[in-house]
């Protein structure tokens, strides 16, 4: 298992190499001087060359790229001797609005996406396989019709429309909630629960749907198995069989899904969730930085979210081998 882990850490080491590279050249392959969009709209060609040699864009693309791989693991220092700001490692670039490392405003937004998408993946996981495999057992009855229909529900409605509708019926109307936004957990626990409470709701219903239909699918393979129908001929409890034999074998494929939405939800892909419930994320930073043509942070906000997700493949790798023996021998 631990050279499995090596090996899996040392693609994931690689696909972040290719993902950064990529990525780089794609910011300076935009139609749009990133010195230009740096300097604003009033801009003397004096201003302008000072702002490339400043950033280093008065160099040669490779020699850039280069510098901003050491800045990613020995950080590096931007402007001239006047006005030096310094990025510590891992640096990934300073914003042409703010004048701050990018790294610096990730982190002072990362605890909204990661209370955000970490709690709606465990409620969502959780509903999501107990409605799948309770629908799956009770095949064409009624708790197998509700669970579709749920799941029919999820599919068909969109985030900002069941956004809307929750603050127009728990904030407007009855008042139960408070306006919604995000507040620190370590100002307020209370305040922070009852803010993220509507976004939460909001993505469980959206992405309870998948996981009901893909649970209920594959159940329904498991229990069509010999093993399963020696095991219920033995005599085993019905709860044992389903959960020990059949959930066991039938969650593969889910935790491949789940990592995947886990890593993407925590690195900022819960946008339109964000903006419908006013919560300053990553992926409203995004939006923002596209709005204001803030490279630096475009370019940071890729990479943020692309390393959560191949994390995130990293780990349902290895889960697959506590899960699944036949995958743990392979």
């Amino acid at each position: 298992m631990f050279r499995y882990l090596i090996r899996r850490l040392l693609a994931a080491a690689v696909i972040m190499l290719v993902i950064t590279t990529i990525t780089f050249f794609i910011f300076f392959a935009l139609p749009s001087d990133p010195a230009l969009l740096a300097c604003g709209k009033t801009c003397s060609p004096s201003r302008l060359a000072e702002i490339k040699h400043s950033l280093g864009l008065d160099r040669s693309y490779l020699t850039q790229y280069w510098e901003f791989l050491k800045g990613l693991f020995a950080g590096r220092d931007f402007g001239d001797q006047s006005v030096r700001i310094h990025c510590g490692a891992p640096c990934l670039g300073v914003s042409f609005q703010t004048d701050t490392p990018v790294l610096t405003t990730l982190l002072s937004d990362f605890p909204a996406d990661l209370s955000l998408g970490l709690g709606a993946a465990v409620a969502f996981l959780v509903l999501g396989v107990g409605l799948g495999t309770a629908a799956a057992v009770r095949r064409g009855r009624a708790a197998d019709k509700a669970a579709v229909g749920i799941a029919l529900f999820g599919v068909s409605v969109q985030i900002y429309f069941i956004g809307l509708l929750l603050l127009y019926l728990f904030v407007d109307k009855f008042q139960i909630l408070p306006t919604s936004g995000y507040t620190p957990i370590t100002e307020d626990p209370a305040g922070w629960f009852q803010g993220l409470i509507l976004p939460w709701t909001t993505l469980v219903i959206v992405y309870l749907a998948m996981y009901t239909r893909l649970t209920r699918s594959s159940m329904l393979e498991v229990l069509a198995e010999d093993y399963m129908r020696t095991a219920r001929a033995k005599g085993l409890p019905a709860a044992t069989v389903v959960l020990k034999h059949g959930l066991r074998a039938a969650i593969t494929p889910i935790i491949t899904i789940f990592g995947m939405d886990v890593g993407s939800l925590i690195g900022g892909s819960a946008v339109i969730t964000e903006s419908v419930f006013g919560i300053n994320g990553i992926g409203k930073l995004a939006v923002d930085s596209v709005q204001n043509s803030d490279l630096p942070v475009i370019l940071g906000t890729t990479l943020f979210a692309a390393t959560f997700v191949v994390i995130a493949n990293v780990v349902v790798d290895l889960v697959y081998g506590l899960v699944d023996p036949r995958v743990r021998l392979a």
